[in-house]
């Protein structure tokens, strides 16, 4: 492949981002495995059209992120990390999504409060625009290491203490059982890649320039009735989402 082709002035997206956005797949694909190095600076530099300096950038940012490492005498070591494979699924579960794959799993709640349903979300839960619903902003991390954001929705006529039950159990799964709906299954999923905003940056700890992986979630009782809408956040080079059917 012709890297050059690749990069575009005058699109809005600095040079280095998108360098940088273009080696992160690169390590994504495989690569660079036999060697576990990435071309020398002098080489990147030829193959995207640039300055040593803009490759310096690129790789500082995903130094960062803890993808590369400089290794005096060697060059650019690639610190691989195995992505997570969490699945979408009929009944999708974090915790259990995870599996065995991390020792520790924790979902953080950063934020409650009760607003109007906004378009999206009403449409989403089949309900009236501005029908008060109860927002929980979480981040959720595996051994240490933050891999997806949340905005989650929830009808506060139907489950008024959905906040207080999550701060107890820790459990989306268990607050809905506090309230009395003992099971709940996936109605739709919508994905979407894009770069991730500066809020997103700081909750997930990632380098500007880097992916997330939207994923707008519909989950419904054994009923069809909607009951929760969010909006997941998942960051790119350490999650895979698998589709089971």
């Amino acid at each position: 492949m012709n890297a050059k082709k690749t990069v575009e002035r005058q699109t809005g997206v600095a040079l280095w981002r998108q360098i940088a956005d273009l080696i992160r797949l690169s390590i994504s694909n495989g690569d660079h495995d036999r060697t576990g190095l990435l071309p020398p600076e002098t080489v990147l530099a030829g193959q995207f059209g640039v300055n040593r300096h803009t490759v310096r950038s690129a790789l500082a940012a995903l130094a960062e992120e803890g993808l590369v490492q400089a290794i005096q005498g060697r060059g650019t070591m690639i610190r691989r990390k195995e992505r997570l494979s969490f699945p979408i699924s009929k009944r999708t579960r974090f915790s259990q999504g995870l599996g065995d794959q991390a020792r520790d799993i924790e979902v953080k709640l950063l934020a409650r409060d009760i607003v109007p349903a906004e378009a999206d979300v009403a449409v989403g839960l089949a309900i009236a625009p501005a029908t008060p619903c109860i927002r929980l902003e979480l981040v959720s991390s595996a051994d240490g290491r933050p891999v997806s954001c949340s905005t989650s929705y929830f009808l506060s006529e139907r489950f008024p203490l959905m906040a207080e039950h999550f701060e107890k159990t820790r459990s989306i799964t268990r607050a809905f059982a506090a309230h009395g709906l003992a099971d709940y299954v996936r109605a739709s999923t919508e994905l979407v890649a894009r770069h991730a905003d500066a809020a997103e940056l700081s909750l997930l700890r990632l380098s500007p320039g880097a992916i997330v992986i939207e994923a707008t979630a519909v989950n419904a009782d054994p009923d069809g009735v909607p009951v929760q809408f969010a909006r997941t956040r998942f960051a790119a080079d350490r999650v895979k989402l698998k589709i089971e059917t």
